[in-house]
């Protein structure tokens, strides 16, 4: 009963699902993203949610009154979700410092897993997502949907396919700003949990801090202990489309400076909050990743020698304009197609085939990041070996590739 019935795509038709071809979802994590989340696979008649677990309970109640679920189906702690037997997926939305942690153990219980991006809060973290997702035979979608944008696919089919000529560098732009949710400036003082809220299983494996409401949920991203800032929020999306430009998804760069790093210099929001990062790879393009506040720059763009394309989710943009009548060649490389991220996880669960951002492509995206990451932190450039994913000779950035994990959480698949 751990698996869902699998019925061949031949006949599955294309109206109505038949019976019995339903996957059963558990939704973890059911804040903002979450609960959109969890919307878009109830828009699909395939799929029916089961549980709902998020250790907010006015989070959780909205969820399940949204998914029809009686209270018996609302969880607080992750674990039991993962031990019912009829759960056969799991979407997991909770802050980044969790993500590895439930994927390893979704993944070791026998789950599929939609998993919001980036993969994991630390490269070590996302290796461990990898291991435990191949070896339990699990189908993995991270939640960088800009794989199913069909205007991004096609910008990056005419970058891998040289009709920019050679491409020598790419820009990425993301936000310069920190947009902090609830009014709150960072400086607030500790105060009580609120009823309703288990603030400890919040905090999980990360470094315990007192509370105050100005860390938690949408702010998270804003400390550090948590996720550092949109060098992994947006960066995560647009250096996942820069990758898939470039045709890098199995590699990482392997010189990275980042420099122009702007923190906060009191209070609980100290991850970087303006940026320039410069990542080079051992046979390819440079690429720069900046923080501004233009927002016609939040995008990527592809430079060659003989144009450039500019990719941002619906926005296509390119130079010179005849890109827009390319013709495609038998012989053209044609990217793996996905026209809605969240159906294509659930035509993957059923038919055990590819989703467009499965754990490897997915943890090199997250790679990326974090080696702007570690790179902002020490004030300097780092090398890295992509293929060991280690930073050979430097002791200092080798203890940031992977994160300590507090109290009783552990990786263990």
């Amino acid at each position: 009963m751990a698996a869902p019935l699998i019925i061949p795509s031949r006949v599955l038709g294309q109206g109505a699902t038949p019976p019995g071809s339903r996957v059963r979802l558990a939704c973890i994590g059911t804040g903002g993203m979450g609960s959109g989340n969890m919307q878009s696979f109830l828009n699909d008649d395939r799929v029916q949610v089961v549980a709902v677990c998020d250790v907010d309970r006015g989070h959780r109640e909205r969820a399940g009154a949204v998914a029809k679920l009686g209270a018996g189906d609302l969880y607080n702690d992750f674990r039991e979700v993962l031990a019912r037997s009829d759960v056969d997926a799991v979407m997991c939305a909770v802050p980044d410092h969790w993500h590895a942690v439930i994927a390893v153990a979704a993944a070791k219980a026998g789950k599929d897993l939609y998993s919001e991006k980036p993969l994991a809060a630390s490269i070590g973290e996302g290796r461990a997502v990898c291991a435990a997702v191949k070896k339990h035979g699990r189908v993995l979608q991270c939640g960088t949907w800009r794989r199913s944008s069909l205007k991004t696919r096609l910008g990056c089919e005419w970058v891998r396919n040289g009709y920019i000529g050679e491409l020598k560098e790419i820009e990425v732009g993301v936000p310069g700003a920190f947009m902090v949710q609830g009014g709150y400036s960072g400086m607030e003082a500790e105060q009580p949990v609120p009823e309703g809220f288990d603030y400890e299983m919040w905090q999980g494996p990360a470094p315990a801090a007192p509370y105050t409401a100005a860390r938690c949920h949408f702010n998270f991203r804003w400390v550090n202990a948590y996720a550092p800032g949109y060098i992994t929020d947006w960066g995560a999306h647009f250096l996942d489309v820069a990758q898939w430009g470039a045709g890098k998804d199995g590699e990482s760069p392997v010189e990275i400076m980042a420099s122009e790093v702007k923190r906060r210099g009191a209070g609980v929001y100290d991850a970087p909050e303006q940026f320039r990062i410069e990542y080079q790879y051992a046979k390819g393009p440079r690429v720069v990743m900046f923080s501004t506040t233009d927002s016609a720059k939040w995008g990527v763009k592809f430079i060659g020698t003989e144009g450039w394309v500019f990719s941002e989710n619906d926005k296509l943009e390119s130079s010179p304009e005849s890109l827009r009548s390319v013709k495609f060649k038998d012989s053209d490389v044609r990217l793996f197609v996905s026209n809605n991220h969240y159906r294509n996880f659930i035509d993957a669960v059923l038919s055990r085939g590819q989703t467009a951002a499965p754990a490897e492509t997915a943890h090199r995206a997250a790679t990326f990041c974090h080696l702007g990451t570690i790179a902002a932190a020490l004030g300097r450039a780092v090398k890295y070996d992509s293929a060991a994913e280690a930073f050979p000779g430097d002791d200092e950035a080798q203890k940031m590739h992977t994160r300590s994990l507090r109290g009783p959480w552990k990786l263990d698949a």
